[in-house]
């Protein structure tokens, strides 16, 4: 049977319309410009949110997850919005049909056939509202349907939908809001996050609190008309307070930008750090720097020996200080005296040296160089491990002028150390390397300390959690063999402690820390670095414009910060084996536990100070850390008086002036020791 002419004509309309449409959607795509650019989220390692970065002109945006969303808030959105969303192509028929309906009767325009796909073609690309406006968005939701799943479109409206002033999705709302992620949330909050977006301006909570009240009010209604909520429940939500507006995350500022930098393209960043450790640390970068001076920055690198994993980095004391924008932890200064291990630790390889060789620690110059100890006086014959436990200098230099600069400077920057040195072509000149005449960052001393710590194996910093950032798979580098590695740990772990600290050999339950200060020329920066207990921590002191800090050296400026970031690193510290910086076991060498300890346990004793000794007060004020061994917490006593504890929970004292005092320790069975010492201060004449 042959088709009637205009049957053959409708078909063939029909069919030229639909190939239309085809070109015209492939030539005219829907701009979703707006709907990549994201806010970044970094957070830490356990994926709390440490800083947000915003998009254009401030605006905080951040990429909707509809898993991470609170399932009844979904719910409640379509109900209120468009409850075909489900059933419908992009524009819904019915809904024009009602709204025109509606409208017509009532001689205005009461509600809007605006699908939610329609409404984020909008949001896509803004235009005024009108007639033409509305073709164009219905055409662009039959286009963003073609493209998305209903949950991608979901995700892409919750990404942009604003919320008032520089707030544009849920999850920007709810943590200016409610200070968190919106996986729960509240019949109140849900009530007030649909309402924002149908006036962000008009509504807003922390400007004009009562059309939020109100609005807040409506959508709690709708929704116990529509049974997701009950009366009651809706009128005890209505009563809610309503929230004020947060500011964002704003912490690890620098490591968060490091991290970012690590991770371009990536909006959900997991870095390697531990927010409650970062928290902390800044928290004592600030509290040093205020009473170091106004002009003083604090740099602070905590590194996960084993994985070389960054797990806190204090770039600066504050951004509200001199320099504190810049992260410190990047600025290549000069080590002064830090980078002797590494110098002895060639010698060693090389066989030139060994920990018991000794050296002659004289005036001695090299060409035109002469070099001479920080204090101007030499000690004569020495040996290797007590010239680099006292950081003297001409022996440091005589074991570099023996390996040569020239290869010690090739071996840091094999390594990974990139020191930045003056071309003066004069292998001499180099020598000058050994007293901190070349320039490194806070990360790369990381990076050696790391492999010190490491049986000299040197591998970069990753700073994401999944470490994807480095080549995790890369060979490491060898700075030294393991054996000299050991030697060397082995002779830093006796070096003087800082005044207060007891060497862990005689504390129990101490960091046993390799450590090695730095002071370069002019008093310009104060460095000490360490490894040990799984850790590896660099702290560098100084003004972050490079002028002296006279009198002020690595010893007494950095080293007791040192020794208090080891305190609080060990803390966060798992204590079983996850290679999150186990600490090593005191007792490794003890005789098994039912051997440990023959009859009743002993009464408790005092290590430090020991009775009947004088004890030297610290000029910077600094309190001494008491020591002491016994069965359980032990209780101290200076005076009768309780002793105050530091942040690490470890007992200090502070003399208030010079003369005699009685310590106590009293265990948990209520038995006491005691010791009665002298505190001398400068007053009473030179030390002995």
């Amino acid at each position: 049977m042959r088709l009637p002419v205009w049957v053959i004509g409708v078909h063939a309309a029909i069919l030229a319309m639909a190939a239309s449409l085809l070109v015209l959607d492939r030539l005219t795509p829907p701009d979703m410009g707006r709907g990549t650019e994201m806010s970044v989220v970094v957070t830490d390692s356990g994926g709390r949110a440490l800083r947000v970065f915003p998009v254009e002109d401030g605006r905080w945006r951040l990429a909707a997850d509809i898993d991470r969303i609170d399932p009844a808030f979904i719910d409640a959105l379509i109900e209120v919005e468009d409850q075909r969303f489900y059933d419908h192509d992009g524009v819904d028929p019915l809904a024009v049909i009602r709204a025109a309906f509606t409208s017509a009767r009532a001689g205005r325009i009461v509600s809007g056939a605006s699908t939610l796909t329609m409404q984020t073609a909008r949001l896509l690309e803004p235009r005024p509202r009108n007639l033409g406006s509305k073709i164009v968005e219905s055409w662009r939701a039959l286009q963003l349907e073609r493209r998305l799943t209903k949950d991608e479109i979901l995700e892409l409206y919750l990404s942009l939908t604003p919320y008032g002033g520089n707030l544009e999705g849920i999850r920007a709302a709810s943590w200016a809001y409610f200070g968190r992620e919106p996986e729960r949330l509240t019949a109140d909050q849900i009530a007030l996050l649909i309402a924002l977006p149908q006036s962000p301006e008009v509504r807003r909570p922390d400007l004009r609190p009562a059309q939020a009240r109100t609005s807040r009010a409506a959508i709690l209604d709708r929704l116990a008309e529509a049974g997701l909520l009950s009366p009651d429940r809706a009128a005890e939500a209505a009563g809610e307070p309503l929230p004020s507006r947060a500011d964002f995350p704003a912490e690890a500022w620098h490591a968060a930008e490091e991290a970012r930098r690590r991770a371009p393209g990536v909006t959900e960043i997991r870095t390697s750090l531990d927010g409650g450790l970062q928290a902390e640390l800044e928290a004592l970068a600030r509290a040093e720097a205020e009473e170091a001076g106004s002009d003083v920055q604090i740099a602070i690198l905590v590194v996960e020996t084993g994985s070389r994993a960054v797990r806190a980095a204090i770039g600066s004391a504050g951004r509200g200080r001199q320099g504190g924008w810049i992260d410190l932890t990047d600025r290549a200064r000069s080590p002064g005296s830090t980078l002797k291990p590494f110098i002895y630790a060639l010698a060693f390889d090389d066989g030139f040296a060994a920990a018991g060789t000794r050296m002659a620690d004289v005036p001695r110059a090299f060409n035109a160089y002469q070099p001479e100890n920080f204090d101007r006086s030499f000690r004569g014959d020495v040996t290797v491990a007590e010239a680099l436990q006292h950081s003297l200098n001409v022996p440091a230099v005589l074991a570099l002028d023996a390996v040569g600069a020239r290869r010690f400077a090739a071996s840091l920057d094999f390594a990974g150390a990139h020191g930045r040195i003056a071309d003066s072509g004069e292998d001499d000149a180099g020598l000058a390397i050994a007293l901190g005449g070349v320039g490194l960052t806070v990360r790369e001393v990381a990076v050696l300390y790391a492999a010190l710590g490491d049986g000299g194996a040197a591998r970069p910093l990753s700073w994401l959690e999944d470490r994807s950032d480095i080549d995790a798979d890369a060979p490491a580098q060898t700075l030294m063999t393991p054996e000299t590695a050991e030697e060397i740990v082995s002779i830093l772990r006796r070096a003087p402690h800082p005044g207060g600290r007891m060497p862990a050999e005689l504390s129990r339950g101490a960091p046993r820390i390799a450590f090695k200060t730095g002071t370069s020329w002019g008093f310009r920066d104060a460095w000490a670095a360490g490894t040990g207990d799984g850790f590896t921590v660099v702290v560098w002191v100084g003004r972050p414009d490079g002028t002296p800090r006279p009198g002020v050296t690595g010893r007494e400026g950095a080293l007791p910060i040192l020794f208090d970031v080891f305190d609080r690193a060990r803390r966060y510290a798992p204590e079983t084996d996850t290679g999150w910086g186990r600490a090593e076991t005191p007792d490794d060498h003890s005789p098994p536990a039912p051997l440990r300890r023959f009859g009743d346990t002993l009464p408790p004793e005092i290590v430090f100070p020991p009775d009947g000794s004088e004890v030297w007060a610290n000029e910077e004020g600094r309190p001494l850390v008491l020591a002491g061994r016994g069965t359980g917490r032990l209780d101290w006593f200076v005076d009768g008086a309780p002793a105050d504890r530091n942040g690490a929970g470890d007992p200090v004292w502070l003399p208030p002036q010079r003369g005699f005092y009685t310590i106590a320790a009293v265990d948990d069975a209520g038995r006491t020791a005691t010791a009665r010492v002298r505190i001398r201060t400068a007053a009473d004449g030179p030390a002995r």
